[in-house]
């Protein structure tokens, strides 16, 4: 056995570690501060997204990855998890006249690339395999659909049981401390310890990170939401057509437009979000509004009860957690022996959970992990003189490292957005938040 293993954080992400990491440790503890399924946290609703089609190769490559261990994670546990109905993208030339450049053609150009499976629709073609859209074109990711959260949740609790793992609900670390090589937690009900830490606590994480005396690592989180997100209601006789059975996952991100299908038993209604996709430049549009939405591209939704989403289901608030560069943070803390993080899913985060699970638990346990990762490190976000801050006695005695001045990461506005800048051909790889040559945020050559 690798050893003790302490995760703070009891979300999806946390939870994932712990399943991967229970078969190569001595012990593994989860904190959380609430509770596992609290459906005001970020990680418990009804229904996530699942899908491959992203316009950069390497998420998308990521997230077929994370559906196969989603699919062994089924098997192991014998529960249905995922909804297989597809994602399909749209395209209307009355919403966005440029269509060539949307995101649906564009990230379908990655699923080709990538031998995904997929399908492509013209208007005609759409009508008649999807008669529940009215636009120009389609362009569907077969192998996506939605996870059923409660059913994940379900299987997590079990799983975690049946390998051992300690769940500590509503338990909140007060301070963290190591000596001799062993992390010490102190929380109302007593001291844990272990030999090593993975925080996985979203938007909590700088908090958690400020609990080690002397840290210097803080990165550029902020937090998001759809501005709305609603259930439409189909009348009686058109309910059928709006089902998990005959209707896709949709989308159009180019306006910030998502939605899920009736689950029936499980939701009421179509849930239609309106949000600001943090990887995609918004297309100025004259839609507006959900229902400006339905009303130009569902018809058979224009008559439709509509309701708020949280007032229906008391849940699926959809917090997330937004990085000032828009990639994922994961791997090691810098500066310190032992201690690593998941944070930073940008709303997108969820279909990626039993991957980012398997990482953590292999980094934690076995120093190393089969994944390239290198792109997502924490590093990047580390200040000079971090290398200075490890003391093996961390009790804040007022000594350097713990006497020295709390370096900050970047300002979210000052941080130029790595992914844009990587396309400048200056970009230095040496410092992945900086392009070489200008801002990055405006530069001509900038990409989303």
């Amino acid at each position: 056995m690798a050893g003790r293993l302490t995760i703070i954080g009891g979300g999806v992400m946390g939870l994932m570690t712990a399943y991967h990491a229970a078969p190569l440790a001595e012990s593994v503890t989860v904190l959380d501060r609430s509770r596992v399924g609290d459906p005001a946290t970020a990680s418990f609703g009804l229904t996530r997204s699942v899908r491959n089609d992203y316009r950069d190769a390497e998420y998308a490559r990521l997230a077929f990855e994370a559906r196969r261990l989603w699919r062994e994670f089924e098997r192991e546990c014998g529960r249905r998890l995922l909804v297989d109905c597809g994602c399909l993208n749209l395209v209307k030339g009355t919403v966005t006249p440029d269509l060539a450049s949307t995101y649906a053609v564009e990230s379908y150009a990655i699923l080709e690339q990538l031998q995904l499976r997929r399908e492509a629709f013209s208007g005609a073609q759409l009508r008649e395999r999807f008669p529940q859209f009215d636009a120009d074109g389609g362009w569907l990711d077969v192998d996506a659909g939605f996870a059923d959260l409660a059913a994940v949740t379900q299987a997590l609790r079990e799983g975690l049981d049946a390998r051992g793992v300690r769940v500590a609900e509503n338990t909140e670390p007060r301070r963290i401390t190591r000596s001799g090589g062993t992390w010490t937690v102190a929380t109302d009900s007593g001291p844990l310890e272990s030999d090593v830490l993975v925080v996985t606590a979203g938007l909590g994480t700088n908090d958690v990170l400020g609990l080690l005396p002397g840290c210097p690592v803080r990165f550029p989180l902020r937090p998001d939401r759809p501005t709305q997100s609603k259930y439409f209601i189909p009348k009686a006789g058109s309910r059928a057509m709006f089902t998990e059975t005959t209707m896709p996952v949709f989308a159009y991100l180019d306006i910030g437009i998502y939605g899920h299908p009736v689950y029936e038993g499980k939701t009421p209604g179509v849930k239609i979000g309106f949000y600001n996709p943090p990887d995609v430049a918004r297309t100025p549009s004259r839609i507006g509004s959900v229902e400006e939405f339905v009303a130009e591209c569902i018809p058979g939704l224009r008559d439709a009860e509509v309701v708020d989403v949280a007032t229906a289901s008391g849940v699926d608030t959809c917090w997330y957690d937004l990085v000032a560069d828009d990639e994922f943070i994961l791997g090691a803390v810098p500066g310190a022996d032992g201690l690593y993080t998941g944070v930073g899913w940008r709303g997108t985060g969820y279909k990626f959970a039993p991957w980012v699970g398997r990482v953590l638990a292999q980094l934690a346990l076995q120093q190393g992990t089969v994944y390239d990762i290198g792109r997502f490190t924490p590093a990047r976000f580390a200040a000079e003189g971090v290398a200075l801050w490890g003391c093996q006695s961390w009790t804040g005695c007022g000594r350097a490292p713990c006497s020295a001045p709390r370096a900050t990461s970047s300002s979210w506005n000052d941080a130029a957005t790595s992914r844009r800048a990587r396309s400048c051909p200056r970009w230095s790889s040496t410092f992945p938040t900086r392009c070489g040559s200008c801002t990055g945020s405006s530069c001509a050559r900038a990409r989303t």
